[in-house]
């Protein structure tokens, strides 16, 4: 491994993206599917790549990678935090709504594999954790649970979760049109828009002139330090520091090792209060730091998905896909009865954009909330946003205790906390929305 090497990874990826983005932009049945350019990318570089007919000179550092990426990922999180005006109430539903269904996630799949699958193939304890990762996660999550879990010696989770995670974004934009169809076909929409309705910018990603917007605001004259440069220092800082404490941790408890994605986020909270104690904060962009953190992010998904090992999918095939189907149904289940019954205004709506994020991506959600709801008319993306404030959290308590409780044997502690913090907080939401 040299830097010539790493030039080289990125270089071929980099060429990659461009070519997906080109089919993005002009293949309509991709436009029709979403698909994004970064996981056209990575398939590209599965198939091309040394798995497969080995025309690319990869290289075999590309989980790697994707492990650094998800750390710079997590480092910008709390630099980007904000609030947003909506309805406490709402905010409420949306937040018991979406959090006991991530909960109740993991749970079905942490225990579909340590309480059935492995007693029939010879999986890990932990095996069902891919979905939940895959799906809710999606690739970043993935990526993140790979490089936990490889620390306990469990190699092949990375190719798992991010396999779970490509099939999540697949069927939630093929469930999620057919979705749309029979909500439609029932009376349930508020909003619907049609495919040939959408504006372009959507169908193919690319922005006319009178929609597009600064990247961000320079609060340094580029004759000293270029504001580009100032975000992204204090990112790298933030995960060069959580890179520190993870391996500070881990020689003071060798049997807590805490994933470097959790320790940046930790550290990215600290620098982010040093920021505003010292009145500096101002001169960070958010925005800036938003398309930071989307470059990570595209990135890290073909990263991610060009580095599955395919003899790792093939050998655990027949558990991996009941696990997967089993967490599509539960998932489709949860987000339309739970949804129907939690949310007040817009039910439909919301759970369409539920159903995208639980399987799929951010991206795809808002994608499904555009077609059902394309002038934001629901609130839903503000009431999620200020919700998630409280989600991220958990959300990353879960990848990073869930590898070190089943290392220790605790794993079935981790699924019953998981099931019944879940079912308490759904009980509160459909409580509270019968008020």
């Amino acid at each position: 491994m040299t830097a010539w090497t790493l030039l080289v990874d990125i270089g071929i990826v980099s060429a990659l993206l461009l070519v997906g983005k080109l089919l993005r932009a002009k293949v309509r049945f991709i436009q029709k599917l979403f698909v994004p350019p970064s996981l056209l990318a990575g398939f590209a570089g599965l198939v091309f790549g040394p798995e497969l007919l080995d025309w690319l000179p990869l290289s075999e550092h590309l989980g790697t990678y994707a492990g650094i990426l998800i750390a710079l990922v997590f480092a910008t999180l709390p630099l980007t935090a904000t609030h947003t005006g909506s309805s406490r109430k709402r905010i409420g539903r949306m937040w018991s709504y979406s959090q006991a269904g991530m909960l109740l996630q993991w749970a079905i799949g942490g225990a579909l594999g340590l309480f059935l699958l492995r007693h029939f193939w010879p999986v890990n304890e932990a095996f069902g954790l891919a979905m939940p990762a895959g799906f809710c996660g999606g690739h970043g999550t993935a990526a993140a649970m790979g490089e936990a879990f490889s620390r306990y010696g469990v190699e092949e989770m990375q190719s798992l979760a991010m396999t779970s995670a490509t099939v999540g974004i697949v069927a939630s934009v093929i469930i999620g049109m057919w979705l749309i169809s029979w909500g439609a076909g029932h009376g349930y929409t508020t909003y619907l828009s049609r495919y040939e309705d959408l504006p372009s910018e959507l169908r193919t990603g690319i922005l006319p002139k009178d929609k597009r917007q600064s990247m961000g605001e320079a609060s340094f004259s580029s004759i000293s330090l270029d504001s580009m440069t100032f975000n992204f220092s204090v990112v790298a800082l933030i995960t060069l520091l959580g890179y520190g404490m993870s391996l500070a941790v881990a020689r003071v408890w060798p049997a807590v090792m805490l994933p470097v994605f959790s320790c940046a986020f930790i550290t990215g909270i600290l620098i982010r209060w040093i920021l505003r104690r010292a009145h500096t904060d101002q001169y960070l962009s958010k925005p800036i730091l938003g398309h930071l953190s989307g470059a990570f992010t595209d990135y890290l998904v073909a990263f991610g998905v060009a580095s599955i090992k395919l003899r790792v999918v093939v050998q655990f095939i027949v558990p991996l896909m009941i696990l997967l189907l089993a967490g599509l149904v539960f998932t489709l289940m949860y987000v339309l009865l739970a949804g129907r019954r939690i949310h007040r205004e817009a039910w439909f709506e919301k759970s369409v954009f539920t159903w995208g994020w639980f399987t799929g991506t951010m991206a795809m959600g808002i994608a499904l909330l555009r077609i059902t709801d394309p002038d934001g008319k629901s609130g839903c993306l503000d009431d999620y946003a200020y919700a998630y404030l409280y989600i991220a959290p958990v959300e990353i308590s879960l990848v990073s205790l869930s590898p070190l409780l089943f290392a220790q044997g605790f794993g079935s502690w981790f699924i019953l906390a998981c099931a019944l913090a879940g079912t308490a907080i759904l009980v509160w939401g459909l409580c509270s929305a019968a008020k």
